[in-house]
């Protein structure tokens, strides 16, 4: 049977399943996809062949973990309101960057300022739900 173009067809073997749980599973399987996705392109995890098993292992490892960590984060956010996607959280945390400012003293020697900009509304919203600084990295000066 040919499937028409635009539709999805899911096969399953749990046949005691309503519903809602069919599409509570179909909605988690295309959300870890999602995020899985992004892990291997941003990351740099994508497939990189191994030519010894405990090295593909410590790849998969390492991946696995970072879904955990991106899972946590994300339940984390949901207990206190926060709903966004794995795309959309990117998007927010994406916004902030650390930056350096340079000066030339009376002195003539260089000042090197660094320091995270003022994060996004959205972004310290984040921030103040997991109990994090809205400045990571702090302030940070250097004398040349």
């Amino acid at each position: 049977m040919l499937t028409p173009p635009g539709v999805y067809c899911l096969r399953i073997y749990e046949l005691n399943w309503d519903a809602p749980k069919l599409w509570q599973t179909y909605t988690m399987l295309t959300d870890l996809e999602a995020v899985f996705r992004s892990l291997k392109s941003e990351l740099g995890l994508r497939p990189i062949y191994h030519r010894k098993e405990d090295r593909a292992e410590g790849h998969l490892f390492i991946t696995v973990l970072a879904y955990q960590a991106v899972q946590t984060i994300r339940r984390q956010l949901k207990a206190h309101g926060i709903n966004e996607s794995w795309t959309s959280l990117r998007g927010i945390l994406s916004d902030q960057q650390r930056v350096t400012a340079t000066f030339t003293q009376r002195d003539g020697r260089t000042l090197h300022v660094r320091k995270a900009t003022v994060p996004e509304p959205a972004l310290h919203k984040i921030y103040e739900t997991l109990r994090l600084s809205p400045t990571p990295g702090g302030v940070k000066k250097m004398i040349n």
